[in-house]
């Protein structure tokens, strides 16, 4: 298991947990998911050896972790750049409390999204070459 990797590439969700606070609209945002994705399946499937699919679901879980503490951190700031996701929220189980129910709902973003980013990096590895030890690349 590529720890280091995975915490290198679980940034990128560190650096979207504060560019969704103001600068990217949630309607827009998966677009910016989409490419961060494929990146980091690209990424895996180029310097792991194996265990694709776990490489991609640990860095959603970290990633996860990123957002989720961002998110609640600067709940105000959040909030009040996304009011759909206010009103989303209102609609939901623990409407009182929007920030433990973000605490309740990161993980499980967090674990749709590692099996999908899983997917990817698997898939990725089926694709992509890796180079072959002593050569340079």
């Amino acid at each position: 298991m590529n720890w280091k990797l995975i915490f290198l590439l679980s940034l990128f969700g560190l650096a979207m947990a504060f560019a969704t606070l103001t600068l990217i609209p949630s309607r827009y945002e998966y677009i910016f998911w989409i490419v961060i994705f494929i990146l980091c399946a690209y990424i895996i499937a180029r310097l792991c050896s194996g265990q694709y699919f776990l490489h991609g679901f640990l860095v959603s879980l970290v990633n996860c972790v990123w957002i989720t503490i961002v998110h609640v951190y600067f709940f105000s700031t959040y909030i009040a750049n996304h009011p759909d996701v206010e009103q989303m929220s209102n609609r939901m189980m623990l409407a009182n409390h929007p920030r433990w129910q973000m605490l309740l709902m990161g993980p499980m973003v967090g674990v749709l999204c590692g099996i999908i980013l899983g997917l990817f990096a698997w898939v990725a590895s089926k694709l992509v070459k890796r180079p072959v030890a002593g050569t340079m690349s």
